[in-house]
């Protein structure tokens, strides 16, 4: 038996990137999987075809997790399709990059409402249907800038950093309605978003991560799956990185973080 045999999952962000592998991994797990996007639906829609291949059941389901009605309007939809949700995947992000002196209150705004509120709002959402149907679990997808220095991006850090401390209060709240919520804070990784900033990105991250190269997409999908399904039943309240090491060795990319920046003005 898959681990996640006839379960459901919400993915948010599943349009491309980690998100996508993550989709598609849940669904070789056996779930069944919503697919949100919010203006990539051409490739949400590829994903869903991917799934409903292994034989799974997908929906695909536009949200700019910005807006708390779209958000409401997507878990509406959702409840309509199945009788429980049993994971959400909180994936949709964006980066927002800006040297410090640079930064606006729009250009914040934009980063702290997708990747903190959105966060929070989806993952109320879920709680609320969980509360009804004895449980879930709830996954954030953080990142390890969040614990460490890095140039450009502040609203990024902080936003992912506010997600860490959600992740625990949520946790202790939910917990009575057995409703899990942890998070997982992927590193270097080779996804289209960070090839363009840098078409040299593995030969860059590769010598300053400790196992010696930048993550495969498809390697968030293990840390995703064991903490949606009942190998992690006793696990709650946690935030662990997936980075190959690269906190613990702290070493930066001389150049790096200006080059990404410009490029992202």
């Amino acid at each position: 038996m898959t681990k996640l045999d006839g379960k459901v999952v919400l993915v948010t962000g599943a349009s491309k990137g980690i998100g996508r592998s993550i989709a598609l991994g849940m669904a070789r797990e056996g779930a069944d999987v919503f697919v949100n996007y919010n203006t990539d639906g051409d490739g949400a829609s590829e994903v869903c075809d991917g799934i409903k291949g292994m034989g799974r059941r997908a929906w695909s389901v536009q949200a700019d997790i910005r807006e708390p009605g779209d958000i409401r309007r997507m878990f509406e939809y959702a409840r309509s399709e199945v009788r429980a949700l049993d994971a959400l995947i909180n994936n949709a992000a964006v980066t927002g990059w800006t040297p410090l002196f640079d930064i606006t209150a729009e250009k914040w705004d934009a980063v702290v409402e997708t990747n903190l509120r959105g966060t929070f709002f989806c993952s109320l959402e879920a709680a609320r249907w969980m509360r009804e149907t004895g449980g879930g679990s709830i996954v954030n997808i953080s990142t390890n800038c969040a614990d460490m220095g890095v140039k450009n991006l502040v609203a990024y850090a902080s936003s992912k950093g506010g997600i860490h401390s959600m992740t625990r209060q949520m946790a202790v709240e939910l917990a009575p309605f057995k409703i899990r919520v942890n998070t997982f804070a992927p590193g270097p990784t080779l996804v289209a978003r960070n090839l363009r900033d840098d078409p040299g990105y593995a030969s860059t991250w590769g010598p300053l991560v400790p196992l010696g190269r930048a993550a495969e997409p498809d390697e968030m999908i293990g840390p995703a799956v064991f903490l949606a399904s009942d190998d992690s039943s006793y696990m709650t309240g946690q935030v662990f990185l997936v980075d190959g090491g690269w906190a613990v060795a702290g070493r930066l990319p001389e150049g790096y973080f200006d080059t990404a920046a410009r490029k992202n003005q």
